[in-house]
Parts: structure tokens; C-alpha cells; sequence
């Protein structure tokens, strides 16, 4: 296609995505899902699964193979802007409180997915096609478990501000432990990567380039008091352009090193100065990624699935078993950590909850290992299953928690009255609120 006609066909294709993504959020808001869930499955519908299967030839015209790429890039940047929005809404000084229990939420959370992921797909190894020709078993073994362990953070991310549980503290420690917990993954993820080609450098890089963010991000801290002086002197299109870069500038970073961009932006946020002047810039940037940008991310995931490969009943049974592993390998360690770490037992069900959410970032490993030739396309539909199952289960889990316990309690603030507090009086940000009353497009 030439460049007018991909021009063309992007906004045709936007139109529709968006369109769709609205309509399915309406039909699926009295089942308690938000709008993120609905542009993942809207993307399932406008790919082969749905209208690939029904009209072959409408699905190959609205999208059509070189106009993916498109949906990608553009997608992409709405999910670095939104991640860079979390980000700036989650104070560093909550971490401290709870960086025991994160961390050991996180170890939890990853070590017994991992292992049960690659327990279960090494015990079918010949009767399920798990892996293509010549790919070694424990290679591909390693794999699932590893995208297994993944916790959906740019999902999380967005669940814990669309319900408006920014301010709680389950909410923070799932965010952290969610952050750690995909680090770890990715780091992982890059070892398995580094044995399927046979090179050591995929996960040496990945290591040094967490190492250098952590200090990157410890110098922009310390230069918070002259950065904010430097706001002052400038006008509010330069400083919005500032933001622009230096977000950008992360997101290349960690994206290089193999940590995935999101953690870049996310990073960025957490670590930027504040003030007024700021607030409004960052919140300039909410409405484009929100309405328009990010629907697209995660629609272009779905556009790459086929669920019609589940029509064998091995491979069905097997996409059951690896959900059952990756929900009480996530849903329960991360439960069991938290109560261990000393949280109330509600709270600790919806940290079990928020972090067993696996969406987006699963569907990027999978899509890392189906570009490496790791895993057969049988494989990757099985883990696409998993990753929208784990994800459309967390916010009606959420709600019922709710209801049994009459409202949504956070944990009480350390040397505080006994008790819980609901939403509202954790403070949660007035446009979280918004957020979650009313959606995103």
C-alpha cells in the first residue's frame, strides 16, 4: 500500500476500533468490566477469530497487513503516556510502608506460576503441540512459565485508577509488587530468550539496564528542587514539550535494554517533580491517550489471535489446566504472601485479585516468543486464553469482595484506629474518581 492509502485506511480503522471498543465497554459494564477488558476483546472480535472467520474479506480491507504496524506504534504511545500518568499519581513515599510485603507478593507471585506453568507443559510435552521443531523442551518449558508468572501491570495500572483505588493500600501494593513482579519477569523472560539463541547477552543487558535505571532515576531525584525551579522560566507549550522528551527518552531506554517501555514511563512519573504548573501539564496529556490512542494498543493485541485453534480437545484441556495454574500459582501465592505479610484478609484477597490480572503484558511475551520461534502457534492461543480469562476475572472478583464485605476497606494507615477505610476516605485523586464513574472511550 502507498503512503496515502495507509493513511486511508488508518482512519477508517480507527473509527471502527473505536467505535466497537465503546459498544462492547456498554454491553459489558453490567458485568462490572472496564474498558479495558473491552478493547482487548474488540480487538479478538475485529481479528480472524470473529470477523476473520465471518467476512474474511472485510476483516483483510479494514486491517489490512501493513497497516498493523501503524496500530502498533500509535498504540504504543498512548500506552507510554498512560503509564506515565500512573506513574505521576503514585507517590514514592507510599512505597516505603509497604515495600516488605510487596516484595514478598512479588517473590510469591512469581516463583509459583512459574513453576507450576512449567511443570504442566512439561508433563504434556508430546501430546499437546506446545513448541515448533528443533526448540529444546526446557526452553519452551521455561517459557510458559515465566509468561505465566507475569502480572498485567499497564492492566493493573489502569483497573486499580478506572476503580478508583489509587488511594488504598492494597492498591499501592499492588502496583509495586506489580512492578517488581514484571521486572523480574522480563529479566527472565530475556534468560529465556538469551538460551534460545544460544547468546548470554539478552539477559546481561536487561540486568545492567535495570541497574542503570535505578540510578537515572535516583539522579533525576535529586535534581527535583532545580527542575521545578526551571518550570518556573519557561511557558507552558515548552514545558509540555520538556515532558514530552523526557518521557520519551525513558520509554527508548527500557524498551532497549529489554524491560519494555511502560516501565520506563511509569518510572518517568513516579520519579517527576510536582507542582501546579506540572499537574496540568500531565493532565493535558489524559484525554488524547485515554479516548483515542490507547484503545488502540490494546486492540492490535487481539488482531493477532485465532481462537479457532481450540477447536482440538487436547489442546482445549490443556488451555484449561495452564488458566488453573495461573490463576492458584498468581491468585493464591499472592494472597497467601500477603497475609503472611501481615495484611488484613480482605486486603489480601484483592491484592490475590489485582495481581493475578495478566492481559497486555502477557500478550507481548507471547508475541516475543512466537516472533523467536519458541512456542507453536497452538501454544500462543492457549496463553492468549489465559491472559484474558486472568484479566476479565479481576474486577467482578473485585466486586464481590465489595459486596461481602459491605464496601471496599483498605488496610488501617500503620499506628491508625483498627478498621478499614472505603475508597473515599483513602483519598483516592478526584480524576481517579471520575475515571472510574464514568470510563474512557
Amino acid at each position: 500500500m502507498s503512503t496515502t492509502e495507509l493513511g486511508t485506511a488508518f482512519l477508517l480503522a480507527v473509527v471502527v476500533i473505536l467505535v466497537l471498543c465503546r459498544l462492547v465497554a456498554l454491553l459489558l459494564r453490567p458485568l462490572g468490566q472496564p474498558p479495558v477488558v473491552a478493547e482487548m476483546i474488540a480487538g479478538v472480535l475485529l481479528g480472524p477469530s470473529v470477523l476473520g472467520l465471518v467476512l474474511p474479506s472485510v476483516e483483510h480491507h479494514l486491517f489490512p497487513a501493513d497497516l498493523r504496524p501503524m496500530l502498533y506504534v500509535t498504540g504504543q504511545l498512548g500506552l507510554v503516556l498512560f503509564m506515565f500518568q500512573s506513574g505521576y499519581d503514585f507517590r514514592l513515599e507510599r512505597i516505603k510502608p509497604v515495600a516488605r510485603s510487596a516484595a514478598l507478593i512479588s517473590a510469591a507471585g512469581s516463583v509459583t506460576p512459574l513453576l507450576l506453568g512449567a511443570g504442566l507443559t512439561w508433563a504434556v510435552h508430546g501430546s499437546v503441540d506446545t513448541s515448533p521443531p528443533g526448540v529444546p523442551l526446557h526452553v519452551t518449558v521455561l517459557f510458559v512459565g515465566v509468561t505465566l508468572a507475569i502480572t498485567a501491570f499497564p492492566m493493573l495500572a489502569r483497573i486499580i485508577t478506572e476503580n478508583g483505588l489509587s488511594g488504598t493500600s492494597f492498591g499501592t501494593i499492588s502496583l509495586a509488587a506489580g512492578a517488581m513482579d514484571d521486572v523480574a519477569a522480563w529479566i527472565m523472560l530475556a534468560g529465556v530468550v538469551s538460551l534460545a539463541r544460544g547468546s548470554a547477552h539478552a539477559v546481561l543487558l536487561a540486568a545492567v539496564g535495570a541497574a542503570g535505571l535505578v540510578v537515572l532515576l535516583a539522579a533525576f531525584i535529586r535534581l527535583r528542587q532545580p527542575l521545578l525551579t526551571a518550570t518556573e522560566r519557561i511557558g507552558d507549550e515548552q514545558l509540555l514539550l520538556a515532558v514530552l522528551l523526557l518521557l520519551c527518552l525513558a520509554a527508548w531506554y527500557t524498551d532497549r535494554v529489554g524491560l519494555y517501555a511502560v516501565f520506563g514511563a511509569f518510572s518517568l512519573g513516579a520519579a517527576f517533580p510536582r507542582s501546579p504548573r506540572i499537574d496540568r501539564t500531565v493532565e493535558a496529556t489524559a484525554p488524547l491517550s485515554r479516548a483515542l490512542l490507547l484503545p488502540l494498543f490494546f486492540t492490535y493485541s487481539g488482531l493477532n489471535t485465532d481462537t479457532g485453534l481450540l477447536s482440538d480437545p487436547k489442546l482445549l484441556l490443556f488451555a484449561v489446566g495452564c488458566t488453573a495454574a495461573a490463576v492458584v500459582g498468581k491468585f493464591t501465592a499472592c494472597w497467601a504472601a500477603a497475609r503472611l505479610g501481615g495484611q488484613p484478609p480482605a486486603v489480601a484477597l484483592r491484592i490475590g485479585t489485582l495481581m493475578n490480572a495478566r492481559g497486555l503484558m502477557q500478550l507481548i511475551a507471547i508475541n516475543v516468543g512466537l516472533s523467536e520461534g519458541i512456542v507453536s502457534p497452538s501454544m500462543f492461543t492457549v496463553l492468549v486464553v489465559v491472559a484474558v480469562v486472568t484479566t476479565v476475572m479481576a474486577t467482578p472478583l473485585l466486586r464481590l469482595w465489595d459486596r461481602r464485605d459491605g464496601g471496599v476497606y483498605d488496610a488501617p494507615p500503620p499506628g491508625g484506629e483498627a478498621g478499614g477505610r472505603t475508597v473515599a476516605e483513602a483519598g483516592a485523586p478526584v480524576g481517579v474518581a471520575r475515571a472510574a464513574e464514568g470510563g474512557t472511550a
